[in-house]
């Protein structure tokens, strides 16, 4: 093994100056070796900047909260449906200038926006800027009104899509459910091609890129996080990419943007939700049923079996011609005894029906089938 400042064939010279070492004594000796030594030098110290630099980036400087709950939208004509609902706020400084954003958002349950108002602000120390944002459905276009606000100057502008040109589209709102969705069932769509605002409130094409699994650090516990890269791809500036990394049940573990000097990263493991397992239904199998055994069962058998006999019999007393006319086919029955009953009861029957067709007088060898007549009674 070679060691540094050590080369092979020096043993003899390494040898002698030992040697000499050994056999150089006295004061003289040690005035010598302290000439020759160098002097020793302060160690390096990080000066304060480097220090404060190095703390700022443990300390939080804002805090981001997204929900998402089931909401209740109002539509046109007054209509009230239930929806998701997506409300999140940021606040925080950056190069100790106040920033942030708020976004509320109401949408279809195929991530539709039917509603969405979102502000951002950064208070700088000349020209404060401040830019709002809103978004509604109205019947078969999606209304934008966008607001700038620099220093006392406001200028505001209002822009109409055609519901048609805005299939695919994904709003702010819409990107946080979306991610959740991804995150949930572990697939990214390849080749998808979306769309989406711009800084300018332009519409443009959104992509979004699965970036595989990594181990990250939450609260003390190593955890498995899923990354997905939203790309908004503006016509007229750089595309913006944005890196999420979510948990297994979507909630945002960290977010990075890229090219930002500032990110987001929970502070707190939150509980979560496990996959709702479908447990099978129940499957009862049938018991008999020994109502001849039981009283009461019985007793109600017997009464509705005496109001059924009451109720024939005061309708075959209203009505004296049902049972004379089922008396005769009962007598024609028992004098003809046909084999097949049932032809015979429909030709007995099938004069007394009101679209029974007149007959001729003329007996025909083809006779038409009395069941025809009774097309009518089957429906």
């Amino acid at each position: 093994m070679e060691t540094a400042g050590y080369t092979p064939g020096s043993k003899q010279q390494a040898a002698g100056s030992m040697s000499s070492k050994v056999q150089s004594k006295g004061p003289r000796a040690k005035e010598q070796q302290q000439a020759s030594a160098p002097e020793s030098l302060p160690p390096p110290n990080a000066n304060a900047e480097a220090i404060r630099f190095l703390t700022s980036l443990r300390e939080p400087q804002g805090e981001l909260t997204i929900e998402v709950q089931r909401g209740k939208h109002e539509g046109s004509f007054s209509t009230t449906s239930h929806c998701p609902l997506v409300h999140a706020v940021s606040r925080g400084f950056m190069d100790k200038m106040l920033c942030g954003n708020s976004l509320l958002g109401y949408l279809s349950w195929n991530l539709e926006t039917l509603e969405q108002h979102s502000q951002e602000f950064i208070k700088f120390h000349i020209l404060p800027m401040e830019r709002k944002t809103s978004l509604l459905k109205q019947e078969d276009q999606l209304a934008m009104t966008r607001s700038v606000k620099e220093g006392e100057e406001v200028r505001t502008e209002v822009t109409f899509f055609p519901w048609h040109s805005t299939a695919g589209f994904i709003s702010e709102a819409a990107n946080l459910l979306l991610l959740r969705v991804m995150a949930w069932r572990r697939v990214v769509p390849s080749n998808a091609r979306f769309l989406a605002l711009d800084t300018e409130g332009k519409l443009c094409s959104c992509t979004y890129e699965s970036l595989g699994s990594q181990t990250i650090q939450v609260d003390g516990q190593q955890v498995e996080v899923f990354i997905v890269e939203q790309t908004v791809h503006s016509d007229e500036g750089v595309p913006m990419s944005c890196q999420y990394y979510l948990l297994s049940d979507g909630h945002l573990a960290k977010r990075v943007q890229v090219g930002s000097p500032s990110c987001c990263v929970i502070t707190k493991m939150p509980i979560l939700r496990e996959e709702d397992e479908i447990e099978p239904l129940p499957v009862f199998e049938k018991k008999p049923l020994p109502w001849e055994d039981d009283m009461e069962l019985y007793s109600r058998f017997l009464e509705r079996k005496e109001q059924l006999r009451l109720s024939h019999t005061r309708y075959l007393q209203q009505h004296p011609d049902a049972e004379a006319l089922v008396s005769d086919f009962l007598l024609f029955l028992l004098l003809r005894q046909p084999n097949d009953v049932i032809t015979f009861a429909a030709e007995f029957f099938g004069p007394f029906s009101a679209r029974h067709p007149r007959t001729s007088p003329l007996r025909s060898s083809k006779r038409p089938s009395p069941f025809r007549s009774l097309d009518w009674y089957l429906r």
